[in-house]
């Protein structure tokens, strides 16, 4: 099953974000394993790249680059995804951009803490917790 990782959900793993960092390890886990497939938006390497290293340093961000690289799939900004995310009308651009990249990856629904910035347009955007109560037991 293909999913997509809001920054948010990633952030709260690399900064160990209470009470959010249990959900969001075990999201991260299963992308490690490969139970899952975890995609991501290619601007939220930016973004945590930013966050990380105005709260901790370079060395930091660029650990925390290579974490991220190397258990999920990058969705790269297109043409498109651009361009549905600047016609979509959101408050916020950004989750516009997340949510039009993890449409155009077909993935099965974006997890976020965020789901309120989200508008109800069909695709399903989760809460970690959500998505966790709703997979098979291991």
């Amino acid at each position: 099953m293909k999913v997509f990782v809001d920054t948010n959900v990633l952030l709260d793993v690399l900064a160990r974000r209470e009470p959010f960092y249990a959900d969001a390890a075990r999201i991260w886990s299963l992308a490690e394993r490969a139970k899952i497939v975890g995609l991501v938006s290619a601007i939220s390497f930016n973004n945590i790249c930013y966050v990380v290293r105005k709260a901790s340093g370079r060395e930091p961000a660029e650990k925390a680059l290579l974490l991220i690289r190397d258990v999920f799939t990058p969705v790269p900004l297109s043409v498109q995804i651009l361009n549905q995310a600047m016609d979509a009308g959101f408050d916020d651009f950004e989750d516009a951009i997340q949510f039009h990249s993890a449409i155009h990856a077909e993935a099965a629904c974006l997890i976020t803490r965020d789901g309120d910035r989200f508008p109800d347009r069909g695709f399903p955007v989760v809460l970690p917790g959500v998505f966790l109560a709703s997979l098979a037991p291991e």
